[in-house]
């Protein structure tokens, strides 16, 4: 970044503090906020909220779209699928029995973790400062309002 002789240094120009990623992965798996640790991220099953309710905030910023669904797919998958291969060639089950089993067995699998890893990849957001949610973007409560 070049800056003509005339600019000064300001803390405007500072870098932000780094965020932790990990501890706001955990907390966004837990479904909470992921700056305080209080909040609830969701106001429903998968509807994140528009603000955190303990320290205010702003959720609105994020752009989880599809990649939760994709990161339970992977994670489902790579538990049912060997558990189907390891119990297929060791005791070869009648195929329906395989059915009435593997087809539950991913379906709550898949409902139970699409919750906690949106809400990790909004924290996962969060920590990165990506999709507005720098400092910048979040107004100055000791500005003047317009």
């Amino acid at each position: 970044m070049t800056r003509n002789a005339l600019s000064t240094w300001t803390p405007k120009d500072a870098e932000p503090p780094k965020r932790d990623a990990w501890l706001a992965i955990k907390r966004g798996f837990r479904c909470r906020c992921p700056r305080c640790g209080e909040g609830k991220v969701f106001r429903a099953f998968l509807k994140v909220a528009d603000k955190c309710s303990v320290c205010g905030q702003d959720f609105s910023h994020h752009r989880a779209d599809d990649l939760p669904a994709y990161l339970v797919i992977v994670i489902v998958g790579h538990i049912v699928v060997p558990l189907a291969l390891w119990i297929e060639t060791n005791y070869a089950p009648p195929v329906a029995l395989q059915l009435a089993i593997y087809l539950p067995l991913t379906l709550v699998a898949s409902l139970a973790l699409l919750q906690p890893v949106k809400g990790a990849v909004v924290a996962l957001q969060w920590a990165f400062r990506m999709h507005g949610f720098d400092d910048a973007s979040e107004p100055d409560p000791s500005a003047p309002q317009k």
